[in-house]
């Protein structure tokens, strides 16, 4: 059976926010670009620093250690220096709530 973890309201996720969550003892940071929800692990690749706190460019997340860019929709890094993609979660609107699927997209 899937397992959907809830995250927030739509209403407390305005375009532009970030809410974190934790998703089976990983974090996870869910985004809303444009009324469009994506979820990816909130941890570089690079150097294990959080990614919630970076900026968010069209669909882009640049880490604000060390620059590296992953794209929010796919995980795929799209600047160095980070070398490996992040992991993705499916994300859902069920009655006005922004839901998280419990299992990594990548796995």
């Amino acid at each position: 059976m899937s397992e959907w973890i809830d995250v927030n309201s739509v209403a407390n996720l305005p375009p532009g926010s970030v809410s974190l969550i934790d998703v089976n003892d990983i974090e996870v940071a869910v985004f809303n670009i444009g009324g469009q929800f994506y979820a990816i692990e909130d941890i570089c690749t690079h150097d294990g620093g959080t990614l919630a706190e970076g900026e968010v460019q069209g669909f882009e997340i640049e880490c604000p250690r060390h620059g590296a860019r992953f794209d929010l929709r796919s995980g795929r890094v799209t600047a160095p220096p980070a070398c490996e993609d992040i992991s993705t979660f499916q994300v859902r609107i069920l009655d006005n709530r922004v839901q998280v699927h419990a299992a990594d997209d990548n796995h």
